[in-house]
């Protein structure tokens, strides 16, 4: 099966890299100025808890979106992990790999990018996906776990167990991580949505790790009122949290005053960068609203985080006019 990986960042990198680690035939389409890092430095992901791993750069096998759009090529498999606010870009980047039997599997959060998906490749061609993984890249590029999930979910969006699910599950399985074939994989996604926002929405309004704002007071009756409107919404929307074990998981992990766990959303927040607000937040809150759910305290992190997204902007197209003429 061919494999192209899209994006080479904490979640492209980590799992592309097992995958081409155990003989997997996986090609990354990165961007020139990744591809030239990967060229310098091979990728390196660095995991307490599974085991480090370093490809060098002849083990990788780069591609970048003019080489592909000027020779295109198509593969089997597409393994889509962009961020949310770069999904337009990345499809017109991997469109001339698409053809007609290929399958995007992504792995992005949320649901609003399965529409567009299907809009530009049709409902066949895509999956649904959702991964548990701690991740980011560190200053040098390399790829660093932060916890011991490893989860890549799988599966057909109409329950089906077909015949290629199962291929592309054989070809995922013992690669080094956790490839899960899921047969209600829109349930999967649901859940780790919830799971998702409410730990962004947490950080987020509250401004600190899990364990520190559960730790303030109110905090604890906060994060717990968050996990409440994200669940209310999910089940409006026809996926109540009926799985008690993994419930209780979940609000072991968020009202934790021990817990240091943070989302990528608060990180890159907390970097300057771009954030997935739009995606994780603000469809789940208008999700709600189709159903006449109220989610005040969602409401309240989507429009920090909106506020907080509207002035990096302004920031960014002060910095892209340059210094002012005088």
């Amino acid at each position: 099966m061919r494999i192209l990986v899209i994006g080479a960042g904490a979640v492209g990198g980590y799992f592309g890299g097992r995958l081409r680690a155990t003989g997997r035939n996986v090609t990354f389409l990165v961007r020139d100025r990744r591809a030239a890092q990967l060229e310098r430095t091979g990728l390196r992901i660095f995991d307490a808890a599974h085991g480090d791993l370093t490809l060098a750069p002849q083990q990788l096998k780069l591609l970048t979106a003019g080489q592909l759009r000027d020779r295109p090529e198509t593969y089997d498999l597409v393994l889509l992990s962009t961020k949310a606010y770069s999904l337009g870009a990345a499809m017109e980047d991997f469109a001339p790999a698409m053809g007609p039997e290929t399958v995007v599997l992504p792995l992005l959060n949320g649901m609003r990018h399965l529409d567009a998906l299907q809009a530009r490749f049709g409902s066949h061609a895509v999956l649904g996906g959702a991964t548990y993984l701690v991740a980011d890249l560190d200053a040098e590029g390399a790829v660093r776990s932060m916890a011991a999930l490893h989860d890549l979910n799988f599966g057909e969006r109409g329950k089906q167990v077909t015949a290629r699910i199962q291929t592309i599950a054989a070809a995922l399985t013992g690669a080094g991580f956790d490839a899960r074939l899921r047969p209600d994989i829109l349930a999967t996604m649901w859940q780790k949505w919830t799971m998702l926002a409410s730990a962004g929405a947490i950080n987020c309004l509250l401004r600190s790790p899990i364990g520190a704002a559960v730790s303030a007071p109110g905090g604890r009756e906060t994060a717990r009122q968050v996990m409440t409107e994200c669940e209310t919404i999910a089940a409006a929307n026809g996926y109540p949290a009926e799985d008690l074990e993994l419930r209780l998981a979940t609000e072991q992990r968020l009202l934790n005053r021990s817990s240091t766990l943070t989302t990528s959303m608060y990180r890159d927040m907390q970097r300057g960068l771009p954030v997935e607000a739009d995606h994780i937040l603000g469809d789940l809150v208008e999700r709600g609203r189709r159903h006449g759910v109220e989610a005040p305290l969602l409401r309240a992190a989507y429009a920090q985080l909106s506020v907080y997204a509207a002035e990096l902007a302004r920031k960014l197209a002060k910095a892209s006019e340059g210094p002012a003429k005088t």
